[in-house]
């Protein structure tokens, strides 16, 4: 049999966001964001939103991995893996502290440059997500969030600042990170600026009244919107950007071979995956939208001319993010719904600490859907496993859990090129091990290099190569050939 190759210019790397790695929230002009507010948790206890920053509580993005003052020390130890691309996103509030600002925050500004410059000089491209969980502190209050229309505005001026200053350094652009999550009260929060009522970051809250679900389901429509013009202003400003959007790809099987659960899986489906994903890559709402809006109570007005923007501010290219499958069920009772999980465990997989189902051959699978239904190329920008890990007595950080993961599904995404899925890049979560943004923890450690610091901000920072860092390195340099062991 045929064994299938990477393109020679297949995108290594790793990927990382600003609210989870950077620290110095409050540095260099930079405002207040959502994840700000939100406290350290953990699987078993949500974390909080606060509506000040209260000394009693501890918030991890205002330390995150010390990147902010570290990032020259962290590129060159992306170069030394030989990453080809670096999966990083902008705060937005450290351009706009405030979101409506007129101006931008210049040091917020040369920062970005500083940064981007430094990717380039150790031969790495950046893959840059405008906004990945940042959303300016001052919206969620003053404005509701992306529940608003005027945020448009302020989010494309906010776009057009990053295209004018960065021309030439960045060429690759991601709009929005797991738009998906939108559709419940997690990305309600954390990507649509909407201050929960109870406080609590869920996952969902399948009590939400019918007007809640509005509220949430317009916002992603604002986003959508936002989304659009932004692609339409980015090939203006520089036809040589490429601009994708960014999901969070789920996997669901019917949990058993009943018509109902497949029925189920085809739905969880549809809303999880297709339901953004038809509107950025087709430019219009998938044909089923409007019994899914009614039969969940949603009503929102959509204005003239919404709709044609939409259908003219198509992306160019399909990122995503995998980790995990789950089951359906047509059984309400049997419907998981807790911590970072949707849907039921499957019986056949084995699960991570944090109870995900460790399931290549979903991506191999999700890949190949995405492709028969959009036709454009795809980006894996996230793809990985949280641990538990600390340093050996002789200073080693021995993960073989990740590196199997990695290489199992790696293995998959080669399936998936022979299967004849055009695919651009892989850039597993993490490059470097940073907070979570589900639970606010640095002990769930994703990166290839261990940072030495506990979920409350204590520890030196430090730097160390994990047997990750050395494994990848030889995957990297023979363009995916050997993924043995080490």
């Amino acid at each position: 049999m045929k064994k299938a190759k990477f393109p020679k210019d297949f995108l290594w790397g790793g990927a990382v966001a600003a609210t989870q790695c950077e620290g110095a929230w409050n540095r260099d002009g930079k405002g207040e964001t959502m994840l700000d507010h939100c406290t350290t948790g953990n699987k078993e206890h949500p974390r909080m939103v606060t509506d000040t920053i209260d000394s009693r509580y501890s918030y991890p993005t205002h330390n995150g991995c010390h990147q902010y003052e570290r990032f020259e020390e962290d590129i060159a130890l992306y170069e030394e893996m030989g990453f080809k691309t670096y999966r990083l996103s902008i705060n937005w509030a450290r351009i706009y502290p405030n979101g409506d600002d007129l101006e931008p925050n210049r040091a917020g500004v040369e920062h970005y440059r500083k940064l981007f410059e430094c990717c380039r000089e150790h031969g790495i491209e950046p893959t840059v997500t405008m906004t990945h969980y940042d959303m300016p502190w001052n919206l969620c209050v003053k404005y509701g969030g992306w529940s608003n229309r005027r945020v448009i505005d302020f989010f494309l001026r906010y776009a057009r600042t990053l295209f004018t200053e960065y021309k030439g350094l960045v060429t690759r652009w991601l709009t929005f990170n797991e738009i998906n999550f939108g559709t419940v009260t997690y990305g309600e929060i954390v990507t649509s600026g909407i201050i929960p009522k109870n406080r609590q970051v869920v996952m969902d809250d399948p009590s939400a009244a019918p007007e809640e679900k509005s509220k949430r389901f317009l916002a992603l429509h604002n986003e959508f919107v936002a989304s659009a013009k932004t692609v339409q202003l980015g090939h203006e400003i520089d036809p040589k950007n490429q601009i994708g959007c960014m999901q969070c790809g789920f996997t669901y099987y019917p949990l058993t071979s009943k018509p109902e659960d497949v029925l189920a899986a085809q739905h969880d489906m549809e809303i999880w995956n297709y339901y953004c994903m038809d509107v950025q890559c087709k430019g219009k709402y998938p044909y089923w939208a409007k019994r899914f809006w009614e039969d969940n109570g949603i009503c929102f007005d959509i204005p003239k001319g919404d709709l044609e923007e939409i259908k003219k501010g198509i992306v160019d290219f399909i990122s995503f993010s995998y980790y995990k499958s789950d089951c359906s069920t047509a059984t309400g009772s049997s419907k998981q719904n807790s911590g970072t999980n949707f849907g039921f465990p499957n019986p056949n997989l084995k699960q991570t600490a944090w109870g995900w189902g460790i399931d290549p051959q979903g991506l191999r699978y999700l890949m190949n859907e995405f492709y028969a239904r959009y036709e454009l190329p795809l980006m894996i920008v996230e793809n990985g496993i949280g641990e538990f890990e600390t340093k050996e007595a002789d200073g080693r950080i021995h993960d073989q859990n990740r590196i199997h993961y990695l290489r199992d599904h790696i293995l998959a995404v080669r399936d998936a090129i022979r299967d004849g899925v055009p695919v651009i890049g892989y850039t597993p979560w993490s490059a470097i091990d940073i907070v979570s943004a589900g639970t606010g923890e640095m002990k769930k450690r994703y990166g290839f290099i261990y940072v030495d610091a506990d979920d409350f901000g204590n520890g030196s920072y430090n730097r160390y190569r994990k047997d990750s860092f050395y494994w990848y390195q030889r995957v990297i340099s023979t363009n995916g050939e050997d993924l043995s062991d080490i």
